[in-house]
This record gives structure tokens, sequence and C-alpha cells, in this order.
């Protein structure tokens, strides 16, 4: 296994110990420029957030409705009655949503499937870069605050969605995650830096509890003013 991918799990928890869990569960509130952007603003309502620790699945409730959630793989996002019954569904989901305008609309099953993979990377990271096909190479640091940021480079296997098939992250001085950096395919590929602050430790894993993704210039410097996806994470538990 790659030496700072080692790293980092064990500063996260522990490939071991993250391995006797299943689900992630959270409560999210989202906000950022993106919404309004896509023409899907965003609310500041608390939703419930679910992702399987081993494979590549998330729901969250409520959606659009306080009946509805969503149900994400990286070949299917649907809207569902809280009792199963599927409201809408849409199969090879990235196809619809990838390869137009930084501006053009989301309808609300573009929405949910960049709710689906954007959480599940986020709330899996880095435990996932050891699942098969991922592959990972240690990449020049990123120097930020006085610090020296160690930065991995992930290749994500074909049947992963995500962001981008190529995405970096980089690791302060304690192996936590300080930035990941990554093109928004599903959103005309604009170039995002994304910084993550307040880390808590949960049933021996640790999160970033805040999230702020923003537009990246041509030097890699984050764009302030263009605040894309502000993320508050809380009530985190493992099952």
């Amino acid at each position: 296994m790659n030496e700072l991918l080692s790293l980092a799990l064990d500063a996260h928890g522990g490939l071991e110990r993250w391995n006797t869990f299943e689900r992630v569960h959270a409560t999210i509130v989202s906000g950022g420029q993106l919404w309004a952007l896509k023409d899907t603003p965003q609310d500041p309502a608390r939703r419930e957030m679910q992702v399987a620790t081993k494979f590549e699945w998330a729901s969250v409730a409520p959606f659009g409705s306080p009946d509805l959630r969503t149900d994400f793989t990286a070949r299917r996002i649907a809207i569902e009655k809280l009792d199963g019954t599927v409201v809408n569904e849409r199969s090879n989901p990235a196809a619809h949503a990838e390869g137009k305008a930084v501006d053009a609309p989301w309808d609300l099953l573009d929405r949910a499937y960049f709710n689906g993979y954007a959480l599940w990377t986020y709330l899996t990271t880095p435990f996932l870069f050891a699942l098969p096909g991922f592959m990972v190479d240690e990449i020049q640091p990123w120097r930020e605050s006085g610090e020296a940021w160690r930065g991995l480079r992930v290749i994500f296997p074909p049947e992963v969605a995500s962001h981008s098939k190529t995405q970096d992250f980089y690791f302060g001085p304690d192996l936590l995650l300080r930035r990941h950096d990554y093109y928004v395919e599903a959103s005309g590929g604009f170039a995002a830096a994304q910084y993550v602050y307040e880390p808590a430790t949960v049933q021996g894993i640790t999160f970033p509890t805040k999230r702020r993704a923003y537009m990246r210039d041509d030097r890699m410097f984050p764009i302030h003013e263009k605040l894309m996806v502000s993320i508050d994470i809380s009530n985190l538990r493992l099952t």
C-alpha cells in the first residue's frame, strides 16, 4: 500500500476499525452558490445522510418533500417514498448530468445524483481509496498556512461515480485531510478546491465536520468570492 495512504488511514482511525462498520450516518446542512446556479435553490434545513462503507451507495432524506428520500448508486439514481415506492428514477445518471455548461440547470435527479456521489466520497475519505480499483500516488505537497500538506493523487475506477476520475487530496502534518481538489464534471467541469475543518472523532473514526468548496484558479488558489458548496456535518455515527 502507498505509504502516505497508509499513514492517512491510520490517522483517521485505521482501516481495520473502519471495516467493522457498514454505514455512516450524519446530519448535513448545505449552502453555497452552486444550487442557485443550477436552478435548484438550497434551503438551510437539516437532512439525514447515510452512506455505505464498503461499496458506493448513499441516501438523503428528506429530499424535496418530507416523505421522499434518494437512493443512489453509480449506475442508478432514484427518488423514493419512505416506504421504498419509486417516484422517479434514472439509469446511467452521469450521462445525463455531465457534458453541459457550468450554469446548465439540473433536474431533481441530477441534483440527487450529485448529492449521492459527493457525500459518499466525502464521508468515506480516505478509506474508499483502499477499495479495489483505486490507484494512488504521492504528488508534490501544497504549502499553506505555514505548513506543507502532503498530496495524494487518486484515480478512481471507472465503475465509481465521483466529481472526476482524477482527484487530489492533501494531508496536514497530523496526516488528517486538509484540502480536496477536483473538477466538477456534473457542472461543466469547473475546477474546485475544497477545504475541510473541525475534525471530530466518532467511534474511533475521524471526520471533518465543515467543508467549503471554492472555484479554483489556474494557480490552484481558491477564489473565495466563489463559495460553491458549504456543508456542515453533525450527529455522526457508524453502524
